[in-house]
């Protein structure tokens, strides 16, 4: 129902836009979000975007580097990623639920996950 798309391969300082269209249901009254997983480490919230006012919450370690945005008329939401770093990289999630929250606990739909790699 959610399928994250756009990762890739980039050097240091490049740039990525990563989309997440969904089916099947309507998101359009959900909090969206992404997170991320390194090989390793446990997953970790980017950032989310609500579905009235579009209220955006980051990550403070993608604050200013990362843009979350989403087009409820689409049922998409997208994250462009600019100044990346070799630490921003791993698999990409984008999540919904009818809460905001900062716990991939608190997400009850995920997509099955985009490859970010960014070289030094």
């Amino acid at each position: 129902q959610l399928q994250a798309s756009g990762g890739g391969l980039v050097q240091a300082g490049g740039s990525l836009r990563l989309s997440c269209a969904a089916s099947g249901r309507t998101f359009s009254n959900y909090y969206m979000g992404w997170f991320r997983q390194a090989p390793g480490k446990e997953r970790e919230f980017v950032a989310a975007i609500s579905w009235a006012y579009m209220r955006t919450y980051y990550a403070d370690s993608v604050k200013g580097r990362f843009t979350i945005s989403r087009d409820n008329a689409n049922h998409s939401i997208y994250l462009q990623m600019n100044n990346l770093k070799p630490e921003d990289s791993g698999v990409y999630y984008c999540a919904a639920d009818l809460r905001m929250g900062r716990d991939s606990r608190e997400y009850a739909y995920w997509g099955q996950g985009t490859q970010v790699t960014v070289s030094s």
